[in-house]
């Protein structure tokens, strides 16, 4: 089995650790001082579960360079503000892919499949849940510092997710556990709810997710969030795995934040590092549908436009 992995950050790393380290024939999509540490070092995971490293892994810094025809599937792992980018070059390098290529999108947010659906077919492009929390200490090392649940695979398009069941197993074996699901919209909902929420506001104000609620007025602004979020879920043709906004605010605020008390955002390490947010793809697309079926979804616009101000001073 032949893999590209495009991104090389901590998901993009270990996931190409394990699924190597399981025998598959992986290849990276990287560039620059990343690529070079790679090509010197290889590839490792470390931190939770066992820990693999895997020599010669070949990198490539152009997609002309890019073997034909020969990747079963093709890992997304990158951030979500360069799925534009890479939609657009698989489709202007098709041949790299075989007919029986399938694409399967390992980032956060929610509808990351659209840009991909605009050259490949729903047959072909799947996405993951992933709450494994994979950092990169060194340009060409992955540690898993936090697991919670599986790695769930499958369709946004309710297509049959069974033929990734080789590369759950493959993952699984690896050490985390991975399955394939019909259900994984649920699952990115319930995501969504969580980082949508926290993320963004954490990163405005410098602070812990569990800071957060310890300020009536942020407690306020979050339980808008998550009200406006099942109101966009309930119109849409989604589902998630609550009833309502309060059974949710209830394992939120009960379990939830408490797990990650200390935990500083994803959103919060990109404004810190000065480069562009995932933000289109959390509250931005609960505002997209939001609009789409005529919901209030002030709040999160208002937290949306909050962090594209602060990205404009960059």
């Amino acid at each position: 089995m032949k893999i590209l992995v495009i991104g090389a950050g901590g998901v993009g790393i270990g996931l190409a650790t394990s699924v190597a380290s399981q025998g598959a024939d992986v290849s990276i999509y990287a560039r620059g001082e990343t690529a070079k540490a790679i090509k010197e070092n290889g590839i490792k995971r470390t931190g939770l579960f066992t820990h693999y490293e895997v020599k010669d892994i070949p990198v490539y810094e152009k997609y002309e360079d890019i073997p034909k025809n020969s990747f079963d599937y093709i890992f997304i792992a990158s951030k979500t503000t360069a799925n534009e980018d890479i939609a657009k070059n698989l489709n202007d390098h098709r041949d790299i892919l075989k007919d029986s290529t399938k694409i399967i999108i390992f980032q956060n947010g929610f509808g990351n499949d659209e840009p991909y659906l605009e050259y490949f077919t729903k047959k072909q492009v799947f996405c993951a849940r992933v709450i494994t929390g994979f950092t990169r200490p060194k340009r060409h090392v992955s540690e898993v510092t936090v697991y919670t649940e599986p790695i769930l695979l499958g369709s946004l398009q309710k297509e049959d997710p069974k033929d990734l069941q080789e590369i759950a197993d493959l993952i699984t074996e690896s050490g985390i556990n991975c399955e394939i699901t019909d259900e994984v919209d649920k699952y990115l909902w319930a995501k969504m709810l969580y980082n949508c929420t926290l993320n963004p506001l954490g990163a405005i104000l410098d602070v812990t997710y569990g800071q957060l609620t310890e300020n009536p007025y942020t407690l306020e602004i979050m339980n808008s969030i998550i009200d406006e979020i099942f109101e966009v879920i309930n119109a849409s043709p989604y589902e998630t795995l609550w009833q309502s906004p309060e059974e949710y605010k209830d394992l939120f605020y009960s379990k939830l934040v408490p797990d990650t008390y200390n935990h500083y955002s994803s959103t919060h390490q990109d404004i810190k590092r000065k480069i562009p947010t995932e933000i289109d793809t959390l509250n931005g697309k609960v505002i997209q549908l939001g609009e789409a079926n005529n919901i209030n979804v002030n709040t999160n616009k208002l937290i949306y436009n909050l962090i594209k101000a602060i990205e404009i001073t960059f």
